[in-house]
C-alpha cells in the first residue's frame, strides 16, 4: 500500500459576512451574543487522502472551494475545523505572484522563495542555473517582477516550485496564464515528477489536462466534495453539474465510494456498475427509450427551455426581424447530456429550435464554430446538409440536430446560430445570435492548427 503523504481530514472553512463594517462591531460589543453575520462555507467536512506518487486532480464550479483547500494545506490559511496531515516538503505555485515581493527582482525572489521553504544560499546557488534557464525570461531577472507580464510572473515563480526538488508539487490554475510553449515544457515536467515518484495536486479548468496527467480526481461542489474516482467518469460528472444536469445524487456517491478504492483488479461493486452504465456508458435506458424521438432529436425529459442548462452569453449580439425566430438552442455531448464540455473525436449534438411568425419558403437553419479571434472555423446548415424544412402555417415550430464527431484541437470556442433564407434572389437574415454560448473542447493530444487530421503514422 502506498504512503499517505496528505490526509485531509473533516476540512472545514467558514467565513462571517457582514452586511456593513459596523456590524462587525456590533456583534463583538453584543451583551446577548445577537449576530450580525450570515455564514458562508467555503469549505464543508471534505476528506480525501492523496498517496504518494500520484497526480491527483481536483475540479468544480467558481467558488467550490478548490483554491481554499490548496491554501490550507500549505499553511496560507487556518482551517476552522477539521485537520491536515503532512508528510513531504511541499512547493506550491497558488496564485499568480502570491510568495513573491513585487519590489524584488527576479533573482532576489528566487533567494526569497528558496529560504522560505528551508534551503541555503549555498543550495539556492547550486539551483539558479537550472531555475534560470527553465524561467527563460533573459535579463527581465534582473528587473523588479512589478514589471512583469502575467506570462513572465509565472514562468518563473513555476520554475522556482519545479527545480527546488520538492516532495509534493501543489499547482492552482497558474499554467493557464502561460503560453502553450510554456504549459508544454510543464507538462513534460509534470511527467518526469511522475517517474520519480513524486506527488502533485493539481487545481485545473483544463479538463484535458486533468484527464490526461492525474491518476484520480475529486469534484468538489460549493465547499462540499462531491465526487472522487477515475478521471473519465468525473469530468462526466463534472460536465452534468455544469448545466444543472445532475439528477442522481446516488450517481455521485458511488463514484466517492470508488474513489477509495485502490485495487484496480477488484470487480465493480453495485452501486459503481449502476454509476458507471448511468454515466460512461450514455443517457440511462429508460431515458433513451423513452426519450429519444425516431428523427434523432432527443426530447428532453426535463422542465423548462434547453437554453436554461446552458452557460449563455449575457452579451449575445442579437439581429434580424425575426420572421422566423430562434427561441430555443442547446449542445449535447456523446451522452446526450447538455453540456459546453466536449471531448475531441467524441460525436456531439447542435440543437436549434425555430418558431416560425409567417409561412417562409425553404428556410435554413444554421450553425458555426468560432475561435476567440471571431474566425469562423466550422459550421453547417440544412441547405447543405438536404434537409429541407416545410412551413405551411405561421405559429409553426421546427427543431434541428446537428450531430458530428468533434476532431477541433482542445481549446476554447464561441458558438453562433441563425435561421436565413431567400427572398426571390436576395439572401434574408431572420434571426440571427452570434456567439451565444462557449465550448470547452478536451483533449488528450492536440496536433498543429485548428482541427486534427487524425493521421496514422507508421514508422520503422
Amino acid at each position: 500500500m502506498k504512503e499517505t503523504v496528505i490526509q485531509v481530514k473533516d476540512l472545514s472553512k467558514l467565513y462571517k459576512l457582514y452586511e456593513k463594517p459596523s456590524d462587525r462591531l456590533k456583534e463583538s460589543l453584543s451583551i446577548t451574543k445577537k449576530e450580525y453575520h450570515k455564514k458562508h462555507y467555503a469549505l464543508k467536512h471534505v476528506d480525501f487522502d492523496v498517496k504518494r506518487g500520484e497526480c491527483v486532480g481536483i475540479i468544480g464550479t467558481n467558488g467550490s472551494g478548490k483554491s481554499t483547500v490548496l491554501k490550507i494545506i500549505t499553511g496560507v490559511l487556518t482551517p476552522t475545523g477539521g485537520s491536515v496531515g503532512i508528510n513531504g516538503r511541499i512547493s506550491a505555485l497558488l496564485e499568480l505572484g502570491a510568495g513573491f515581493n513585487m519590489e524584488y527582482t527576479g533573482i532576489e525572489n528566487v533567494y526569497l522563495n528558496g529560504t522560505m521553504i528551508g534551503f541555503t544560499k549555498e543550495e539556492i546557488d547550486a539551483k539558479l542555473d537550472g531555475i534560470l534557464e527553465f524561467a527563460d525570461i533573459g535579463d527581465f531577472v534582473y528587473q523588479p517582477v512589478k514589471t512583469y507580464s502575467s506570462g513572465m510572473l509565472v514562468r518563473l515563480a513555476f520554475a522556482v516550485a519545479i527545480n527546488i526538488e520538492p516532495e509534493i508539487l501543489i499547482v492552482d490554475e497558474a499554467l493557464s496564464v502561460g503560453d502553450v510553449f510554456f504549459q508544454a515544457k510543464c507538462y513534460r515536467k509534470f511527467e518526469e515528477f511522475k517517474k520519480m515518484g513524486k506527488t502533485i495536486l493539481l487545481v485545473s479548468h483544463d479538463l484535458g489536462s486533468v484527464a490526461k496527467y492525474c491518476d484520480r480526481v475529486i469534484l468538489l461542489n460549493k465547499g462540499e466534495k462531491l465526487a472522487e474516482g477515475k478521471p473519465k467518469e468525473i469530468v462526466d460528472l463534472y460536465k452534468k453539474l455544469l448545466v444543472n444536469a445532475l439528477d442522481d445524487p446516488e450517481e455521485a456517491k458511488a463514484l466517492v465510494q470508488e474513489g477509495t478504492g485502490e485495487d484496480e483488479g477488484q470487480e465493480p461493486s453495485e452501486n459503481e456498475g449502476a454509476a458507471k452504465e448511468n454515466n460512461g456508458g450514455g443517457a440511462p435506458a429508460e431515458e433513451k427509450t423513452a426519450g429519444e424521438k425516431s428523427d434523432g432529436i432527443r426530447q428532453d425529459k426535463k422542465s423548462g427551455a434547453w437554453k436554461d442548462h446552458m452557460p449563455k452569453n449575457p452579451k449575445v449580439l442579437e439581429y434580424g426581424q425575426k420572421e422566423a425566430e430562434i427561441i430555443d438552442f442547446a449542445i449535447l455531448d456523446e451522452n446526450g447530456n447538455f453540456s459546453n464540455n466536449l471531448e475531441k473525436w467524441k460525436e456531439f449534438t447542435v440543437k436549434i429550435k425555430v418558431k416560425f411568425h409567417q409561412v417562409i419558403p425553404d428556410p435554413i437553419m444554421a450553425f458555426t464554430i468560432k475561435d476567440l479571434r471571431g474566425t469562423e472555423i466550422a459550421g453547417t446548415n440544412t441547405m447543405m446538409e438536404d434537409a429541407y424544412i416545410e412551413v405551411k402555417e405561421p405559429g409553426e415550430v421546427h427543431e434541428a440536430a446537428f450531430s458530428q464527431v468533434m476532431s477541433l484541437q482542445g481549446g476554447e470556442y464561441l458558438l453562433s446560430l441563425g435561421v436565413t433564407g431567400f427572398q426571390g434572389n436576395d439572401f434574408k437574415v431572420y434571426h440571427r445570435l452570434y456567439d451565444v454560448c462557449d465550448m470547452h473542447v478536451f483533449s488528450e493530444k492536440n496536433t498543429v492548427g485548428l482541427c486534427d487530421l487524425n493521421s496514422k503514422v507508421k514508422v520503422r
